[in-house]
């Protein structure tokens, strides 16, 4: 890697790092606010959901103009919606208003990770893949950690915070006028470039790798939203609550790297096989010890240094696995899969409270060893072989 492709990576990631912290202190903030004002919980969850709606609604959308104009004028765009619409929530505080300032910034959010992602992953050698994209993840987590702490500034201004995150924004926004524009690989026949015919070949190559984003959509999002509503059930603390989530993200952020620089030794498929089995493992044993906090946190932040890295390793293995021509498209559905995950979390857990009394951390449990087995059954069928890529 020259000076100025580590500039470049060094940029990418310091975008997305800023759009962490400002998803990171967006979701308690505004919670907060609502709360303050007598909004319901009820209403107050699902404006959250605007988000991961304004990801699936851009996803069928962008992936023809970051293949006609290049990675550069998407990340502007996008980063420019985040930050325009971050500027707008002070100036008129509505449930509805601000849910469709949610809605675009998750819009904005998803056109810059299509751009970098997709960038990352088309210029970085498969044998540095897994550590840029484990640095890649690592900064956003370490971003999304930090910006609830700011979230605090709302007893000083409710504005202070939403000026404060535009301002990061649009710093790391200006430095992507530092790069040069590029653009992803051509597909390799007309007859693949079609629409659907992108989704379907990608898909024919990668489907394994869009498993891990889903899985880790799925247990980020019920997580922290339906977790602590089990948990002070039981008898648990507030405190008590906030520690074992921050368990879970810090034991993620701790292993991100090592485990990303582990996958491009060994490969990405054995490292997803045991992070996999290791964080249902982590979670199953957390359901027996219920009665110690302490020891729920132990063994979530066992689940969390394992299963936390899911994401960037799920991203990596389809790079493996897909030709550079689909790695736009293999980048989108991944996203996708995040994001249908994150959605059908808290929707799926709600039910499974709402029908059991059994630890809530058997779903997780039951999630990831049935997930572990159709990854490791669909991992035996034979890659599809194409030109010019080797697969792992």
């Amino acid at each position: 890697m020259n000076s100025y492709e580590r500039k470049r990576f060094f940029i990418l990631v310091m975008i997305v790092s800023i759009s962490g912290f400002s998803q990171g202190m967006l979701l308690p903030l505004i919670a907060i606010i609502f709360e303050q004002d007598g909004v319901s919980s009820t209403l107050n969850g699902l404006n959250a959901t605007g988000l991961y709606i304004g990801t699936l609604l851009i996803s069928p959308f962008i992936e023809r103009p970051l293949r006609q104009y290049g990675y550069k004028p998407i990340i502007v765009v996008g980063g420019a919606l985040v930050i325009a619409s971050l500027l707008l929530f002070p100036l008129w505080k509505s449930v509805m208003f601000w849910f469709v300032l949610r809605l675009f910034i998750g819009i904005g959010d998803h056109a810059l990770h299509f751009a970098t992602q997709t960038w990352i992953t088309s210029s970085t050698p498969s044998h540095k893949l897994g550590k840029a994209m484990a640095i890649y993840g690592m900064s956003f987590g370490v971003g999304f950690a930090v910006g609830p702490l700011f979230a605090g500034l709302v007893e000083l201004s409710q504005t202070l915070p939403f000026i404060i995150s535009s301002a990061l924004c649009g710093v790391a926004w200006l430095l992507i006028f530092f790069v040069k524009n590029e653009k992803p690989e051509a597909m390799m026949t007309s007859e693949q470039s079609g629409g659907l015919e992108r989704y379907k070949w990608a898909f024919k190559y990668g489907w394994l790798g869009f498993l891990p984003p889903f899985v880790y959509g799925f247990i980020e999002s019920s997580l922290n939203a339906l977790f602590p509503v089990y948990a002070l059930r039981i008898g648990f603390e507030v405190n008590s609550v906030t520690i074992i989530l921050s368990a879970f993200a810090v034991g993620a952020i701790v292993t991100q790297l090592p485990l990303g620089a582990l996958g491009d030794k060994i490969g990405r498929k054995a490292v997803i096989r045991i992070g996999i089995f290791g964080g249902a493992a982590g979670f199953l044993a957390a359901s027996f010890f219920e009665s110690s906090p302490l020891v729920v946190a132990a063994c979530v932040a066992f689940a969390g240094m394992c299963s936390g890295s899911l994401f960037s390793l799920g991203i990596t293995y389809m790079a493996d696995l897909t030709p550079k021509a689909y790695l736009p498209t293999g980048n989108l559905i991944c996203g996708m899969a995040f994001s249908v995950g994150s959605l059908t979390g808290p929707f799926l857990g709600g039910a499974y409270l709402s029908v059991t009394t059994s630890s809530f951390l058997y779903l997780f449990a039951a999630l990831l060893f049935s997930v572990f087995v159709v990854f490791t059954l669909g991992s035996r069928h034979k890659v599809p072989q194409y030109e010019a890529q080797q697969s792992v």
